[in-house]
């Protein structure tokens, strides 16, 4: 599975680029579950988190397919910035950053005090060394776009420079993907077990399972927690179970069955975390049935979007406008929802030539809770349309090597949401290397590179409303609606985090009252 599918735990967007941000302490990404009082130290923190033994990846610029492996890295090593509250963007590894004029080059300064888990001091070296290791991956160019190897550079012992290959005044924001810093020179047969710098070091890692030990040295200030014992569950059900014989005290991302389950109890509490999950079909636009904007536009009038969160979601969701980034804080609520039309779907239909005779395949897999759902509620409400629809089911492996990137008609799922920027970057601009819809359109490329460009909120604010109206007139995205994220957990967990994507795995304010 491509470390951006599952594990895309992070991006943001919406901030001035002409502003000098520092935010390394935990003020801004606070907002967590529960309130009971003072934050008491110690204790053992049970979580469970998905995964599969097949899937499991050590290294932490590598491909993470499991939730419980990223869950691990995230919390040994830092990135350079992270998702926060007031800010989309504030400082993790990183204690501020600013841009050139031309908002080409951007210099991030590092965290005061911020050492290895060995108490080795970070320096710009470190950071400079990770930063093009991570570039030389197979998705490296993905994951810093715009910024080749050699262009990333140390200046002095604490300041990192990133030249970009154009004006990216979003830059910041695309480091809170999956920059983990290490040591120089850190060997790969020693890249699993290497010191990082986050709150908690790695004491254990056995099979998908891990223990961890608090960091008490952590740059970012006190953690409370004397570890955090992360166990790794293959199935939703299986890791609900366990949170309901009290196996474990927290249930990671867990999905709206096992909500609507624990809902009734009292010893559960339900965390959810808003647009969490964006869960859309994709029209291949490059060639096939789905090659003309008409029929795109027809089957996006087909789909009854309250139903399918009702039904798929349990109501644990929200209806979505085809606009993938709705937690982005510039996302363009003002562009009219869509809404079931299935008259204008057939005039669009008819217009467009399309063949009612056939059977066409809607392919899906059980990855995820709701996906495979989905596809077979769509398929119904296709029906009322006159249009036939089979789905498949694939298992994981055989989609993402025969179907993702490659398919006519399939679901899919993202695992954040806060920025337009960051899908427009990675699935819609030409060339793109997650470019799943294969879709090319002049007019999005320019919008896209116009946002970057714009340093001013304002300024910047329209632009991105023209890249968002041509994404929702003319992609290959239908995106019905978005999930909440679920943990389960505990009445004793307190501190949990609410903050979609990345921000979930930021533990450093859980502690324990018992």
């Amino acid at each position: 599975m491509d470390w951006s599918r599952r594990q895309v735990l992070w991006a943001g967007g919406g901030m001035g680029a002409a502003a000098l941000l520092t935010a390394c302490g935990g003020g801004d990404r606070a907002r967590s579950s529960g309130s009971g009082g003072k934050p008491r130290k110690g204790g053992t923190l049970r979580i469970g988190a998905l995964g599969r033994s097949s899937a499991i990846t050590r290294d932490p610029h590598g491909t993470q397919g499991n939730e419980s492996d990223y869950l691990v890295i995230a919390l040994v090593h830092d990135t350079l910035t992270a998702p926060g509250l007031k800010d989309n963007t504030v400082g993790r590894l990183a204690s501020s950053w600013k841009p050139s004029k031309d908002l080409t080059t951007w210099r991030f300064t590092v965290a005061k005090g911020a050492t290895f888990h060995d108490g080795t001091p970070v320096t710009a070296d470190d950071v400079v060394w990770s930063l093009r290791r991570l570039r030389n991956t197979p998705a490296g160019a993905a994951r810093l776009p715009g910024i080749k190897a050699d262009h990333i550079t140390a200046e002095g012992k604490d300041t990192v420079a990133l030249v970009s290959d154009f004006a990216n005044a979003e830059l910041p924001l695309l480091t809170r993907l999956s920059t983990f810093v290490l040591k120089k020179n850190t060997p790969d047969k020693d890249i699993a077990e290497a010191p990082g710098t986050g709150p908690f070091r790695l004491d254990w890692y056995r099979g998908g399972n891990a223990r961890l030990l608090r960091n008490a040295h952590w740059h970012g200030g006190p953690v409370h927690l004397d570890a955090i014992e992360v166990t790794m569950f293959e199935s939703p059900q299986a890791m609900a179970n366990a949170m309901m014989s009290g196996q474990i005290d927290v249930a990671s991302n867990t999905g709206a069955v096992a909500a609507r389950t624990a809902a009734a109890r009292k010893d559960i509490q339900v965390v959810r975390r808003p647009n969490d999950m964006a869960m859309p079909l994709v029209m291949r636009t490059s060639g096939g049935p789905f090659a003309d904007p008409g029929v795109r536009a027809a089957m996006k009038l087909i789909v009854d979007r309250k139903a399918m969160v009702r039904q798929v979601l349990s109501g644990y969701g929200t209806v979505a406008n085809d606009i993938l980034g709705t937690g982005d804080p510039d996302y363009a609520t003002s562009i009219p929802q869509r809404h079931r039309d299935l008259a204008r779907a057939r005039k669009l239909l008819k217009d467009a030539g399309f063949d009612f005779s056939r059977t066409y395949e809607l392919v899906t897999t059980e990855d995820v809770p709701g996906l495979a759902e989905s596809a077979t509620l769509f398929a119904s409400q296709a029906r009322e349309a006159g249009i036939k629809v089979k789905v498949v089911k694939q298992e994981s492996g055989t989609f993402y090597q025969k179907t993702w990137l490659k398919g006519d008609f399939y679901t899919n799922y993202w695992g954040t949401n806060d920025s337009v920027v960051f899908f427009a970057s990675k699935t819609m601009t030409t060339g793109s290397g997650q470019n799943e819809a294969d879709w090319s359109d002049k007019a999005f490329d320019a919008a896209y590179h116009k946002v970057l460009a714009t340093p001013g909120p304002k300024a910047r604010t329209a632009a991105l409303h023209d890249l968002q109206q041509i994404e929702y007139d003319r992609s290959g995205y239908l995106l019905w609606g978005m999930a909440d994220g679920i943990d389960l957990a505990a009445p004793a967990v307190h501190g949990l985090p609410q903050l979609p994507g990345y921000g979930r795995v930021q533990l450093e304010n859980v502690w324990l009252a018992r």
